[in-house]
């Protein structure tokens, strides 16, 4: 049967279960849609789940593992009272007075859920090059953002897979506290502003492997020793002793479920009003990454959650007046 809840949180990353949390607090008994174990774009938790040690949350003063963050995130929420389901949404209705939420089967008659209002923080998954042991890896030498992890590869050779704005950004951020950079392109030329190109060029620790696709990542003791490179032309492989792989070629939201509901911008993104999660649809917020694809950190995903929470109190206290 249909539950009907005043409140449905999707996503339990930093921004899903902040939200649950402020949400849980004003009484409202929110339910959680955490995603399902079995996925890589819905799985509880969020990205932090795949990261080893954190240092830049803020109040953990000799850092935190990501699995322990994000499971102290999950038990004060349902301190407060909030409700978790392991289940992903596999279909949504926003068209209705009520917004109708399917959990895991898209394909029953009725909804798992009715809402008053909905928060979206499904948030984004950085796209990955597919090697079958990477997602292993990821914490074990390799990563998806240079900020989160530069430092942990102090005295490293590291390579950066891209070559766009965002890979040349992750580049020069990492020769602060890399032996020497590499970046790994596909093609002869970059795709990055001539500004990131010039600044690139420009520095003396980078360098790079042009016509170049990594075919094979190597592990030693659990972690990355090294890389095998394929040229593009000839087939040609080559290996390369890095100790870091930072993969850069881009992000992409998990909105597949929203699409022809909510606004979104060219990239995927829900679109929300200047100065609040408000989206295109009465009564449906967005926080974390699913609408930022500037910031893309835990903190600022968590400081949207609670403003999503809030925005939802204010919205349903109208509702009621």
């Amino acid at each position: 049967m249909t539950e009907h809840v005043r409140v449905i949180i999707i996503g339990s990353g930093p921004a899903g279960l902040t939200a649950a949390i402020y949400a849980a607090r004003a009484d409202f008994n929110p339910v959680v849609l955490e995603g399902e174990p079995s996925s890589t774009s819905d799985q509880p938790g969020g990205q932090l789940m795949l990261t080893t040690e954190i240092e830049n949350f803020p109040g953990f003063v000799d850092g935190i593992l990501g699995p322990e963050l994000m499971g102290n995130f999950r038990n004060q929420a349902e301190r407060f009272g909030a409700r978790m389901h392991g289940a992903k949404a596999a279909r949504i209705d926003l068209s209705g007075r009520h917004a109708a939420i399917w959990a895991s089967d898209a394909t029953s008659q009725e909804p798992t859920y009715t809402a008053d209002a909905v928060i979206v923080a499904t948030g984004a998954r950085s796209l990955m090059l597919g090697l079958d042991n990477e997602l292993r890896l990821v914490g074990h030498g390799v990563s998806t953002c240079a900020t989160c992890d530069g430092f942990f590869f102090r005295g490293h050779r590291i390579a950066v897979v891209g070559g766009g704005d965002s890979a040349l950004e992750e580049a020069l951020f990492l020769t602060k506290f890399a032996e020497s950079v590499t970046i790994i392109h596909r093609r002869d030329s970059l795709r990055a502003s001539k500004i990131m190109q010039d600044r690139a060029f420009a520095s003396p620790k980078i360098s790079f492997l042009w016509n170049r696709q990594v075919t094979a990542l190597h592990e030693q003791g659990g972690s990355l020793s090294g890389v095998t490179v394929q040229d593009m032309a000839g087939g040609a492989e080559e290996r390369h002793d890095f100790t870091g792989l930072f993969v850069a070629i881009g992000h992409a939201p998990n909105t597949d479920v929203f699409k022809g509901q909510l606004e979104m911008d060219d990239l995927g993104y829900i679109m929300t009003q200047p100065g609040s999660t408000a989206t295109s649809v009465r009564g449906v917020f967005a926080a974390g990454d699913v609408q930022d694809h500037i910031y893309r950190q835990a903190i600022t995903a968590a400081g949207s959650g609670c403003q999503a929470a809030l925005d939802v109190e204010k919205y349903l206290a109208a509702q009621e007046a």
